[in-house]
């Protein structure tokens, strides 16, 4: 399996960053980790591997990047400073990331994925940013961060601001009226994945029916029990990437 590393320093982030890809040619995952994960976890976790075959085929490659939600969301910081950190994430994906792929594939087809927070940051990025991509694939997420779920905590302790408003996809879809963004979502291949007994079931659903409010076309996929784990998320990608 083909597998490159790269390591460069982020202007966006003042640090340097790191990420894993796999594969050679086909349609590119921006995929993102889970919550204050890094950009080796996913390999480690095997769910990379059950995806070999897609990816030594040429069917498939996997962009896996690393976070700074422990700079950001979980941050010990105030809640206008975590935000303003993740903003500067979404700039290194835009404007450092997304070039590289281009590079590598031409940018044809783009799906942009995750498992718990990651499904948050594919989601949130694909509906601000759809002009990019082409399909979102979302596991086990929550879509505004400010809820709070069994040990799931609200990140921004009952703060919003405008960006934390622009940047929480349960919060701002609802409101959305921008017929041209939302044809370009609608455009998109949308999937949502989430256990019945997950702590973010209920907003998997919301969202589900905002979005079908809006007349995006999307599958909401409901799994038995929480399926919250690498060892669901190595049969959900099999299934849905």
């Amino acid at each position: 399996m083909t597998r490159k590393y790269y390591k460069w320093f982020s202007p966006s982030l003042y640090r340097h960053m790191e990420l894993l890809s796999f594969g050679y040619a086909g349609p590119s995952v921006l995929f993102f980790p889970t919550r204050t994960a890094r950009f080796y976890d996913y390999e480690n976790w095997r769910i990379v591997d059950v995806l070999k075959d897609k990816i030594d085929q040429g069917l498939l490659q996997l962009f896996c990047v690393d976070s700074v939600d422990a700079e950001s969301f979980y941050a010990p910081a105030p809640p206008a400073a975590k935000i303003a950190r993740h903003l500067q994430y979404e700039r290194y994906i835009l404007q450092e990331v997304l070039p590289l792929i281009m590079f590598r594939n031409n940018f044809t087809i783009l799906t942009a994925a995750g498992c718990s927070l990651g499904g948050y940051h594919a989601v949130n990025i694909a509906f601000k940013y759809p002009q990019f991509f082409n399909k979102v694939v979302a596991m086990s997420a929550r879509y505004d961060l400010t809820l709070s779920a069994n040990t799931f905590p609200d990140l921004f302790n009952g703060y919003i601001d405008e960006n934390i408003y622009y940047n929480m996809p349960s919060m701002y879809m609802p409101n959305l009226t921008d017929d041209s963004l939302l044809e370009k979502i609608r455009k998109l291949s949308i999937s949502l994945i989430v256990g019945k007994e997950d702590p973010f079931f209920d907003n998997n659903k919301h969202l589900s029916a905002v979005l079908t409010s809006k007349k995006i076309p999307h599958s909401l996929f409901i799994w038995d029990d929480e399926a919250h784990r690498p060892y669901h998320w190595r049969k959900m990608v099999r299934l849905y990437l």
